[in-house]
């Protein structure tokens, strides 16, 4: 990446970016880009270290911390600078400003806030939402919809599922 993000200081304390926003406001777009501009020949996709959770899973903002730190140390060792990008506030939280992780003390973080007018952000939300229909996720919510689940916690609370549970 640029200057601003190297990861060689005198403190030896390696950098990590953090990309946060509202939903709509470019968040994974820049994530990419910032990405992209050290090696742009390094497909980004084998750079996806997390695996998907199970929809009825009880994932902690621990757990949350507990996987980050193995991932952060597995990129750093790749030598490239980690993203971690969007999430819930209170998970980053845990992570950043729990003791037990050590993280202040390991890390340096640099923390990127996105902010769109609301006019623009609900334009992106409507397009987003359409797109979204138009690729098939009305089919995909379908295939997980289970009709006596919980839809007032965790991955059941994404745009739309909660709604087909009504």
């Amino acid at each position: 990446m640029n200057t601003f993000i190297n990861n060689n200081n005198k403190f030896n304390k390696k950098k990590v970016v953090f990309i946060m926003g509202a939903t709509g406001t470019g968040k994974s777009r820049l994530s990419v880009d910032l990405a992209t501009q050290k090696s742009p020949e390094t497909d980004i996709r084998s750079q996806s270290y997390g695996r998907e959770i199970e929809p009825d899973s009880n994932f902690t903002a621990e757990d949350f911390s507990l996987k980050s730190n193995i991932y952060i140390e597995t990129i750093l060792k790749a030598q490239c600078v980690p993203i971690i990008v969007g999430g819930s506030n209170s998970y980053i939280e845990k992570l950043v400003e729990d003791p037990v992780f050590m993280f202040k003390h390991k890390y340096d973080g640099c923390f990127i806030w996105i902010d769109v007018e609301q006019s623009v952000l609900n334009r992106r939300v409507h397009t987003r939402v359409d797109d979204m229909v138009n690729a098939g996720q009305v089919d995909e919510v379908r295939q997980i919809f289970i009709p006596d689940a919980d839809y007032t916690k965790r991955i059941r609370l994404s745009i739309g599922v909660p709604e087909m549970a009504k």
